[in-house]
């Protein structure tokens, strides 16, 4: 898929039926800013709320994700050059939030037994911080990576 090419058939879309990146946010109930993420490739919109938008632009998830109109005597081929691409892309993602996880179980594996080594050669040591220190270490790592590969929703 590419971004940018998805981005400008959204921005003709959203012109062609008259809305600006605002009201379209607004109808969609996101901000402008994430309409023109989309529009400059930055970003693709999320699948919750492609067949909204899919809806409001008069077009089909197939053309979206393809970033062009589609005639109807290709429309089967692309929906399964669609279907593949996004398959490839997701395995891709599960595979590098895999290896995420798994460096910081290592990172958490190896910390613990370094503390108590620490702990165990230098007895006085205390008020060093040491142990704290690494304590917010793994929170700062384990925060980071939440944030970056969970998506929080409020009801």
């Amino acid at each position: 898929m590419n971004q940018e090419k998805i981005g400008r058939f959204i921005a003709s879309c959203r012109k062609e039926c008259g809305y600006t990146q605002a009201s379209l946010g607004e109808k969609l109930g996101i901000t402008d800013r994430a309409v023109s993420k989309w529009e400059t490739g930055k970003s693709i919109p999320d699948a919750s709320i492609m067949l909204e938008l899919c809806n409001l632009l008069k077009i089909s998830v197939n053309e979206l994700l393809t970033g062009e109109h589609i005639a109807m005597e290709n429309y089967k081929e692309k929906a399964e050059e669609n279907l593949l691409e996004l398959q490839e892309k997701k395995v891709k993602a599960q595979k590098s939030l895999f290896r995420t996880e798994l460096v910081f179980i290592s990172i958490a594996i190896l910390l613990a037994p370094i503390h108590l080594a620490i702990n165990y050669y230098y007895p006085n040591n205390s008020g060093t911080g040491v142990g704290l220190l690494l304590v917010i270490i793994g929170i700062i790592m384990f925060v980071i990576h939440f944030f970056r590969n969970y998506e929080i929703k409020l009801k």
